[in-house]
This record gives C-alpha cells, structure tokens and sequence, in this order.
C-alpha cells in the first residue's frame, strides 16, 4: 500500500467530500459554537435551558466518518481479502486522523486547546456509537445511536457522565472514548462473511456411525 494507491482509493469513497463536511463542522464550531441550544427544562416550570452547539457538533463529524465505510462496492469489500481489510483500516483511521486534527485546530484557535481536546474526544465516542448504528441499522442510519446519546446528554447535562463538558483529563470520559471505539470498531470487524466463517468454525463436526 503507498500513498498514490491511497489517494486513488479515498476518491472512489468520496474522502475529499468527507473531508469537507468534518471541516465544515469544525468551522461552524469555531464561531458559532458558543451559542446555546435553547430547550425548555424537565419540571423547571417553563424556565428554558440550554447547551452550546460545541458540545453537540461533533455528533456530524463522527457521521460524516462512517461515509468510509460506504460506496458502490462496499458489500463487496466486506467480503475482501485481510490485505483489502487492511486497505479499508488505513483509509478510514488516516481520515480519522485528519478530521480529529483540523478539529482540534480549530476549535484551540477559537476557544483554546482544551475544548480542542474535549471535541476530539467527543468525536471518537460518537464515531464508534455510528460504527455501531451502521452494523445494526445500516448505513443511512449511521446517525440513530449517536442521537439518541445526544439527546439523553441535552436533557441532562454537566453530570458525570456527560464527556461533552467533562475536562480534558476526566478518566471517565475518556474511557468511554475507548469502549465506543472498541464496540465500533467490532461491529465494523464483524462482517456476515466473517460471522459465518466464525459459526462454522465453532460448529461441532458432524458424528459418523460405523456400518
């Protein structure tokens, strides 16, 4: 694998288009991301609330990034060679890569490194909650399971648990950085192809009875 075969490879799976829209986003943070979501409070008796849509936009990003995984032949690549898994890994982490990296300038530019950390982070977690809507739900609804987060931490923010307003160095957080991707990352390595190999592996050999 070398770089022209990379470059051939990320324009016949739209990278430059993903590229676009994970940029896009890291602009649209790094000037509007300190504007509020304005939404009425539980049992707050009409008093509205609301968090900054810099907590919230990386859910985009994370989407974006699992468009790798798309594309004309991507049933047939599931179905590939460990070379052509390997082809797959390379595009979809040196994207990755790219996407966290421009994030995370942009964001340090606009409000300071670490909300470029907390960012970065939050796309991690949300691209292995898409990884895994994908395998369950298929691709165009990549978005399903990253909303569905999304929603519980509006409602309920600046908790524990909410890794979009957690610090940079909260364990917590980043943890659940590493089971997201670790989950996403399996649904993605567990093909049908692979699940079926893997069954008839594990199946018992069949008994013979002597005549």
């Amino acid at each position: 694998m070398n770089g022209p075969e990379l470059l051939r490879y990320a324009r016949v799976h739209r990278g430059g288009a993903i590229l676009a829209g994970t940029a896009f986003v890291a602009l649209l943070s790094a000037f509007f991301g300190g504007v509020h979501i304005s939404l009425p409070s539980i049992g707050s008796g009409g008093v509205t609330t609301g968090v900054p849509y810099r907590h919230e936009l990386p859910l985009l990003s994370a989407v974006f990034l699992t468009a790798t995984l798309d594309g004309a032949l991507a049933a047939h690549e599931e179905m590939g060679t460990p070379t052509m898994y390997r082809f797959r890994a390379a595009y979809c982490i040196s994207l990755t890569l790219a996407a966290c990296a421009f994030s995370f300038g942009a964001e340090t530019l606009a409000v300071g490194p670490a909300d470029g950390v907390v960012f970065v982070r939050s796309v991690l977690i949300w691209l292995g909650l898409s990884l895994l809507s994908v395998r369950l739900l298929g691709q165009q609804l990549s978005w399903a399971i990253p909303l569905a987060s999304a929603l519980f931490l509006v409602w309920y923010p600046l908790y524990w648990w909410d890794w979009t307003a957690s610090s940079p160095s909260d364990l917590f957080s980043w943890a659940a950085a590493a089971i997201a991707l670790s989950i996403g990352v399996g649904a993605t390595a567990t093909t049908p192809w692979r699940r079926k190999v893997w069954l008839r592996r594990r199946k018992p050999p069949a008994r013979t009875t002597a005549v």
